[in-house]
Protein backbone atom coordinates (compact mmCIF):
# COMPACT_ATOMS: atom_id res chain seq x y z
CA UNK A 1 0.00 0.00 0.00
CA UNK A 2 1.38 3.40 -0.99
CA UNK A 3 1.74 5.80 1.94
CA UNK A 4 1.37 9.54 1.47
CA UNK A 5 1.17 12.67 3.57
CA UNK A 6 -1.62 14.45 1.65
CA UNK A 7 -4.12 13.44 -1.04
CA UNK A 8 -6.60 15.67 -2.85
CA UNK A 9 -9.61 13.76 -4.16
CA UNK A 10 -10.80 15.56 -7.28
CA UNK A 11 -8.83 17.26 -10.03
CA UNK A 12 -11.32 19.84 -11.24
CA UNK A 13 -10.97 23.59 -10.79
CA UNK A 14 -11.46 23.37 -7.02
CA UNK A 15 -9.17 20.38 -6.50
CA UNK A 16 -6.48 21.77 -8.81
CA UNK A 17 -6.63 25.19 -7.11
CA UNK A 18 -6.20 23.54 -3.71
CA UNK A 19 -3.40 21.25 -4.93
CA UNK A 20 -1.49 24.14 -6.52
CA UNK A 21 -1.92 26.21 -3.36
CA UNK A 22 -0.70 23.30 -1.21
CA UNK A 23 2.38 22.94 -3.41
CA UNK A 24 3.10 26.66 -3.03
CA UNK A 25 2.86 26.08 0.75
CA UNK A 26 5.44 23.30 0.67
CA UNK A 27 3.04 20.33 0.67
CA UNK A 28 3.16 18.07 -2.41
CA UNK A 29 -0.12 16.15 -2.54
CA UNK A 30 -1.27 13.35 -4.76
CA UNK A 31 -4.35 14.30 -6.81
CA UNK A 32 -6.73 11.44 -7.57
CA UNK A 33 -9.17 12.25 -10.36
CA UNK A 34 -12.02 10.50 -12.12
CA UNK A 35 -12.55 9.67 -15.78
CA UNK A 36 -12.95 12.06 -18.71
CA UNK A 37 -16.65 11.32 -19.10
CA UNK A 38 -17.55 12.00 -15.46
CA UNK A 39 -19.97 14.86 -14.78
CA UNK A 40 -17.49 17.72 -14.43
CA UNK A 41 -18.55 21.25 -13.57
CA UNK A 42 -15.05 22.40 -14.59
CA UNK A 43 -15.85 21.69 -18.23
CA UNK A 44 -19.24 23.38 -18.24
CA UNK A 45 -18.72 26.62 -16.36
CA UNK A 46 -19.12 30.12 -17.77
CA UNK A 47 -15.70 31.47 -16.78
CA UNK A 48 -16.97 34.36 -14.68
CA UNK A 49 -15.20 36.09 -11.81
CA UNK A 50 -18.51 37.31 -10.46
CA UNK A 51 -19.76 39.11 -7.34
CA UNK A 52 -23.06 40.70 -8.42
CA UNK A 53 -25.97 39.46 -6.27
CA UNK A 54 -23.71 36.84 -4.67
CA UNK A 55 -24.42 36.18 -1.01
CA UNK A 56 -28.01 37.39 -0.77
CA UNK A 57 -28.99 36.67 2.87
CA UNK A 58 -25.49 35.25 3.38
CA UNK A 59 -23.24 38.30 3.89
CA UNK A 60 -20.18 36.17 4.70
CA UNK A 61 -20.48 34.63 1.23
CA UNK A 62 -20.87 38.05 -0.42
CA UNK A 63 -17.70 39.30 1.29
CA UNK A 64 -15.85 36.06 0.56
CA UNK A 65 -16.67 36.35 -3.17
CA UNK A 66 -15.65 40.00 -3.23
CA UNK A 67 -12.37 39.16 -1.51
CA UNK A 68 -11.54 36.54 -4.11
CA UNK A 69 -12.37 38.90 -6.98
CA UNK A 70 -10.00 41.48 -5.50
CA UNK A 71 -7.05 39.07 -5.25
CA UNK A 72 -7.70 37.42 -8.62
CA UNK A 73 -5.14 39.65 -10.41
CA UNK A 74 -2.48 38.44 -7.95
CA UNK A 75 -3.47 34.85 -8.59
CA UNK A 76 -3.46 35.29 -12.38
CA UNK A 77 0.05 36.77 -12.28
CA UNK A 78 1.37 34.06 -9.95
CA UNK A 79 -0.27 31.29 -11.97
CA UNK A 80 1.27 32.68 -15.15
CA UNK A 81 4.70 32.61 -13.51
CA UNK A 82 4.26 28.97 -12.48
CA UNK A 83 2.60 27.68 -15.65
CA UNK A 84 3.67 30.05 -18.43
CA UNK A 85 -0.02 30.40 -19.37
CA UNK A 86 -2.04 33.62 -19.51
CA UNK A 87 -5.60 32.77 -18.42
CA UNK A 88 -7.03 35.90 -20.06
CA UNK A 89 -8.31 37.65 -16.94
CA UNK A 90 -10.34 40.77 -17.75
CA UNK A 91 -11.92 42.69 -14.86
CA UNK A 92 -13.54 45.78 -16.31
CA UNK A 93 -16.96 45.45 -14.69
CA UNK A 94 -20.16 43.82 -15.92
CA UNK A 95 -23.88 44.37 -16.42
CA UNK A 96 -26.99 42.47 -15.44
CA UNK A 97 -29.55 43.47 -18.07
CA UNK A 98 -33.27 43.70 -17.29
CA UNK A 99 -35.99 43.09 -19.88
CA UNK A 100 -38.81 44.43 -17.68
CA UNK A 101 -39.26 47.00 -14.95
CA UNK A 102 -40.08 44.14 -12.57
CA UNK A 103 -36.74 42.48 -13.34
CA UNK A 104 -34.85 45.71 -12.84
CA UNK A 105 -36.55 46.35 -9.52
CA UNK A 106 -35.77 42.80 -8.39
CA UNK A 107 -32.09 43.21 -9.31
CA UNK A 108 -32.01 46.56 -7.49
CA UNK A 109 -33.61 45.09 -4.38
CA UNK A 110 -31.15 42.20 -4.28
CA UNK A 111 -28.10 44.45 -4.58
CA UNK A 112 -29.40 46.88 -1.97
CA UNK A 113 -30.13 43.95 0.35
CA UNK A 114 -26.57 42.62 -0.03
CA UNK A 115 -25.22 46.12 0.64
CA UNK A 116 -27.33 46.43 3.80
CA UNK A 117 -26.48 42.93 5.06
CA UNK A 118 -22.75 43.57 4.59
CA UNK A 119 -22.97 47.01 6.24
CA UNK A 120 -21.85 48.63 3.01
CA UNK A 121 -18.76 46.44 2.63
CA UNK A 122 -20.12 44.51 -0.35
CA UNK A 123 -19.19 45.19 -3.97
CA UNK A 124 -19.95 48.59 -5.43
CA UNK A 125 -22.80 48.82 -7.96
CA UNK A 126 -24.94 51.24 -9.94
CA UNK A 127 -28.52 50.85 -11.13
CA UNK A 128 -28.83 52.29 -14.64
CA UNK A 129 -32.02 53.25 -16.46
CA UNK A 130 -32.67 52.60 -20.16
CA UNK A 131 -30.81 55.63 -21.51
CA UNK A 132 -27.87 55.22 -19.12
CA UNK A 133 -27.53 51.56 -20.11
CA UNK A 134 -27.65 52.41 -23.81
CA UNK A 135 -25.00 55.12 -23.27
CA UNK A 136 -22.68 52.48 -21.74
CA UNK A 137 -23.61 49.68 -24.17
CA UNK A 138 -24.89 51.13 -27.46
CA UNK A 139 -25.57 47.65 -28.90
CA UNK A 140 -28.39 46.79 -26.47
CA UNK A 141 -31.81 46.23 -27.96
CA UNK A 142 -35.01 48.22 -27.33
CA UNK A 143 -36.33 45.57 -24.93
CA UNK A 144 -33.63 46.39 -22.37
CA UNK A 145 -35.20 48.70 -19.78
CA UNK A 146 -32.12 49.09 -17.58
CA UNK A 147 -29.27 47.27 -15.88
CA UNK A 148 -27.17 46.86 -12.80
CA UNK A 149 -23.46 47.52 -13.21
CA UNK A 150 -20.68 46.39 -10.88
CA UNK A 151 -17.03 47.32 -11.51
CA UNK A 152 -15.76 44.25 -9.60
CA UNK A 153 -16.91 41.61 -12.09
CA UNK A 154 -14.78 39.99 -14.77
CA UNK A 155 -14.06 36.78 -16.65
CA UNK A 156 -11.30 34.41 -17.73
CA UNK A 157 -10.73 31.72 -20.31
CA UNK A 158 -12.04 28.87 -18.14
CA UNK A 159 -10.48 25.98 -20.08
CA UNK A 160 -7.12 27.76 -20.15
CA UNK A 161 -7.43 28.32 -16.39
CA UNK A 162 -8.06 24.61 -15.87
CA UNK A 163 -5.02 23.75 -18.00
CA UNK A 164 -2.82 26.35 -16.27
CA UNK A 165 -3.67 25.00 -12.80
CA UNK A 166 -2.74 21.47 -13.85
CA UNK A 167 0.51 22.58 -15.48
CA UNK A 168 1.44 24.73 -12.47
CA UNK A 169 0.70 22.10 -9.82
CA UNK A 170 2.61 19.40 -11.68
CA UNK A 171 5.59 21.69 -12.32
CA UNK A 172 5.74 22.20 -8.57
CA UNK A 173 5.87 18.46 -7.97
CA UNK A 174 2.22 17.46 -7.48
CA UNK A 175 1.40 13.94 -8.68
CA UNK A 176 -1.76 13.69 -10.78
CA UNK A 177 -3.54 10.39 -11.48
CA UNK A 178 -6.63 10.43 -13.70
CA UNK A 179 -8.99 7.45 -13.89
CA UNK A 180 -8.55 6.89 -10.15
CA UNK A 181 -12.06 7.26 -8.81
CA UNK A 182 -12.15 6.81 -5.04
CA UNK A 183 -14.93 4.43 -4.05
CA UNK A 184 -14.09 3.94 -0.38
CA UNK A 185 -12.46 5.96 2.41
CA UNK A 186 -11.68 4.16 5.65
CA UNK A 187 -10.36 6.19 8.60
CA UNK A 188 -7.54 4.37 10.42
CA UNK A 189 -5.19 5.23 13.26
CA UNK A 190 -2.56 6.90 11.06
CA UNK A 191 -4.77 8.47 8.39
CA UNK A 192 -7.19 7.28 5.73
CA UNK A 193 -7.18 4.28 3.44
CA UNK A 194 -8.40 5.31 -0.02
CA UNK A 195 -9.53 2.55 -2.32
CA UNK A 196 -10.78 2.37 -5.89
CA UNK A 197 -10.46 0.20 -8.95
CA UNK A 198 -7.07 -1.49 -8.59
CA UNK A 199 -5.49 0.84 -6.05
CA UNK A 200 -5.19 1.27 -2.29
CA UNK A 201 -3.49 4.28 -0.70
CA UNK A 202 -2.83 5.28 2.90
CA UNK A 203 -2.85 9.07 3.28
CA UNK A 204 -2.27 10.95 6.52
CA UNK A 205 -4.49 13.84 5.43
CA UNK A 206 -7.07 14.20 2.66
CA UNK A 207 -9.05 16.96 0.95
CA UNK A 208 -12.43 16.10 -0.52
CA UNK A 209 -12.73 18.28 -3.64
CA UNK A 210 -14.65 15.79 -5.76
CA UNK A 211 -17.53 18.04 -6.78
CA UNK A 212 -20.74 16.05 -6.98
CA UNK A 213 -18.85 13.07 -5.54
CA UNK A 214 -18.42 14.87 -2.22
CA UNK A 215 -22.00 14.01 -1.28
CA UNK A 216 -21.10 10.31 -1.39
CA UNK A 217 -17.62 10.59 0.14
CA UNK A 218 -18.25 13.05 2.99
CA UNK A 219 -20.11 10.65 5.35
CA UNK A 220 -17.15 8.25 5.16
CA UNK A 221 -15.09 10.75 7.17
CA UNK A 222 -17.81 12.09 9.49
CA UNK A 223 -18.84 15.03 7.31
CA UNK A 224 -21.91 15.95 5.24
CA UNK A 225 -22.20 17.67 1.89
CA UNK A 226 -25.85 18.22 0.94
CA UNK A 227 -26.13 19.11 -2.74
CA UNK A 228 -29.06 20.04 -4.96
CA UNK A 229 -29.30 19.06 -8.61
CA UNK A 230 -28.67 22.05 -10.85
CA UNK A 231 -28.22 21.50 -14.57
CA UNK A 232 -27.26 24.33 -16.90
CA UNK A 233 -26.95 24.86 -20.66
CA UNK A 234 -24.22 26.80 -22.46
CA UNK A 235 -24.40 27.91 -26.10
CA UNK A 236 -21.29 28.96 -28.03
CA UNK A 237 -21.36 30.87 -31.32
CA UNK A 238 -18.89 30.87 -34.15
CA UNK A 239 -15.83 33.06 -33.61
CA UNK A 240 -16.01 36.66 -34.74
CA UNK A 241 -14.18 39.93 -34.28
CA UNK A 242 -14.78 41.66 -30.93
CA UNK A 243 -18.14 43.39 -30.94
CA UNK A 244 -19.66 42.65 -27.53
CA UNK A 245 -18.28 45.61 -25.62
CA UNK A 246 -19.65 44.43 -22.30
CA UNK A 247 -19.77 41.44 -19.99
CA UNK A 248 -22.92 40.06 -18.39
CA UNK A 249 -23.86 37.02 -16.37
CA UNK A 250 -25.56 35.50 -19.42
CA UNK A 251 -23.51 36.74 -22.41
CA UNK A 252 -19.76 37.00 -22.79
CA UNK A 253 -17.35 37.10 -25.69
CA UNK A 254 -14.26 35.02 -25.03
CA UNK A 255 -10.75 36.12 -25.85
CA UNK A 256 -10.84 33.59 -28.69
CA UNK A 257 -13.84 35.30 -30.33
CA UNK A 258 -16.71 32.93 -29.57
CA UNK A 259 -19.73 34.25 -27.69
CA UNK A 260 -21.06 32.19 -24.79
CA UNK A 261 -24.72 32.32 -23.80
CA UNK A 262 -26.01 30.66 -20.65
CA UNK A 263 -27.74 30.89 -17.26
CA UNK A 264 -30.40 28.18 -17.44
CA UNK A 265 -31.16 25.94 -14.45
CA UNK A 266 -32.98 22.61 -14.28
CA UNK A 267 -33.42 21.02 -10.87
CA UNK A 268 -35.29 17.86 -11.85
CA UNK A 269 -33.20 16.50 -14.71
CA UNK A 270 -30.32 14.04 -14.43
CA UNK A 271 -29.88 13.59 -18.20
CA UNK A 272 -26.72 15.21 -19.57
CA UNK A 273 -28.33 15.73 -23.00
CA UNK A 274 -29.13 19.29 -24.09
CA UNK A 275 -32.65 20.56 -24.68
CA UNK A 276 -33.56 22.41 -27.87
CA UNK A 277 -36.41 24.18 -26.04
CA UNK A 278 -34.11 25.55 -23.34
CA UNK A 279 -31.46 26.49 -25.89
CA UNK A 280 -34.10 28.42 -27.84
CA UNK A 281 -35.14 30.37 -24.74
CA UNK A 282 -31.52 31.25 -23.96
CA UNK A 283 -30.87 32.35 -27.54
CA UNK A 284 -34.09 34.38 -27.71
CA UNK A 285 -33.31 36.31 -24.52
CA UNK A 286 -29.73 36.93 -25.63
CA UNK A 287 -30.94 38.35 -28.97
CA UNK A 288 -33.40 40.63 -27.17
CA UNK A 289 -30.47 42.00 -25.16
CA UNK A 290 -27.99 42.20 -28.06
CA UNK A 291 -29.85 41.98 -31.41
CA UNK A 292 -26.64 41.64 -33.44
CA UNK A 293 -26.29 38.11 -32.05
CA UNK A 294 -28.97 36.96 -34.50
CA UNK A 295 -26.38 37.17 -37.27
CA UNK A 296 -24.17 34.49 -35.69
CA UNK A 297 -24.38 30.70 -35.88
CA UNK A 298 -24.39 28.58 -32.74
CA UNK A 299 -21.70 25.95 -33.24
CA UNK A 300 -21.74 24.14 -29.89
CA UNK A 301 -24.19 23.45 -27.09
CA UNK A 302 -23.30 21.61 -23.94
CA UNK A 303 -24.72 21.00 -20.49
CA UNK A 304 -23.25 20.44 -17.06
CA UNK A 305 -24.23 19.97 -13.45
CA UNK A 306 -23.29 22.63 -10.93
CA UNK A 307 -21.77 21.65 -7.61
CA UNK A 308 -24.48 23.54 -5.77
CA UNK A 309 -24.98 23.10 -2.04
CA UNK A 310 -28.44 22.94 -0.49
CA UNK A 311 -28.38 26.70 0.24
CA UNK A 312 -26.06 27.77 -2.57
CA UNK A 313 -23.29 28.80 -0.15
CA UNK A 314 -19.90 27.03 -0.25
CA UNK A 315 -18.91 24.42 2.31
CA UNK A 316 -15.48 24.40 3.97
CA UNK A 317 -15.10 21.79 6.70
CA UNK A 318 -12.56 19.92 8.80
CA UNK A 319 -13.80 16.68 10.32
CA UNK A 320 -13.98 16.74 14.09
CA UNK A 321 -14.45 12.97 14.24
CA UNK A 322 -11.56 12.23 11.88
CA UNK A 323 -9.01 15.08 12.02
CA UNK A 324 -7.03 15.40 8.85
CA UNK A 325 -10.06 15.16 6.55
CA UNK A 326 -11.02 18.44 4.88
CA UNK A 327 -13.89 19.21 2.50
CA UNK A 328 -14.33 21.98 -0.08
CA UNK A 329 -17.51 22.26 -2.15
CA UNK A 330 -18.88 25.19 -4.16
CA UNK A 331 -20.40 26.10 -7.53
CA UNK A 332 -18.18 29.18 -7.97
CA UNK A 333 -14.97 27.39 -8.80
CA UNK A 334 -13.68 30.18 -11.05
CA UNK A 335 -14.66 33.12 -8.85
CA UNK A 336 -13.30 31.47 -5.70
CA UNK A 337 -10.16 29.98 -7.28
CA UNK A 338 -8.05 32.82 -5.91
CA UNK A 339 -9.30 32.26 -2.36
CA UNK A 340 -8.88 28.51 -2.67
CA UNK A 341 -5.28 28.63 -3.85
CA UNK A 342 -4.02 31.63 -1.87
CA UNK A 343 -6.02 31.39 1.38
CA UNK A 344 -7.72 28.02 1.92
CA UNK A 345 -4.84 25.81 0.73
CA UNK A 346 -2.28 27.35 3.13
CA UNK A 347 -4.75 26.83 5.98
CA UNK A 348 -5.17 23.17 5.03
CA UNK A 349 -1.39 22.86 4.85
CA UNK A 350 -1.28 24.17 8.43
CA UNK A 351 -4.01 21.61 9.39
CA UNK A 352 -6.45 24.27 10.59
CA UNK A 353 -9.12 26.24 8.77
CA UNK A 354 -9.36 29.91 9.67
CA UNK A 355 -12.01 31.13 12.07
CA UNK A 356 -13.61 33.17 9.30
CA UNK A 357 -14.45 29.92 7.46
CA UNK A 358 -16.44 28.50 10.39
CA UNK A 359 -19.61 30.11 9.01
CA UNK A 360 -19.22 27.92 5.91
CA UNK A 361 -19.27 24.64 7.85
CA UNK A 362 -21.95 22.14 6.85
CA UNK A 363 -22.91 22.13 10.50
CA UNK A 364 -25.26 24.96 9.57
CA UNK A 365 -27.60 22.39 8.02
CA UNK A 366 -28.14 20.66 11.34
CA UNK A 367 -29.23 23.81 13.17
Amino acid sequence: MQKLDMTVIGGGLVGASIAWGLARSGILPLVLDGADLDFRASRANFGLVWVQRKGLHAPHYALWSDKSAKIWPMMAETLSEDSGIDVGLIQQGAFTFALSEEELESFRADMECVAAETAGRGPAFKVLNRSQTRHCVPQVGPDVVGSVYSPADGHVNALRLFHALHVAMQRRGVQYRPNHKVTSIQPVADGFVLQGGGFSILSRKIVLAAGLGNKRLAPMVGLVCPLTRSKGHVLVTEKCKPFVSCLSATIRQTDEGGIMIGDSEETDNSNIASSSAISAVLASRAIRILPDLQNLNVVRIWTGFRVKTADGVPIYDHSARHPGAFLVACHSGVTLAANHSLIVAPQIAASKLGEDLSLFSAGRFSC
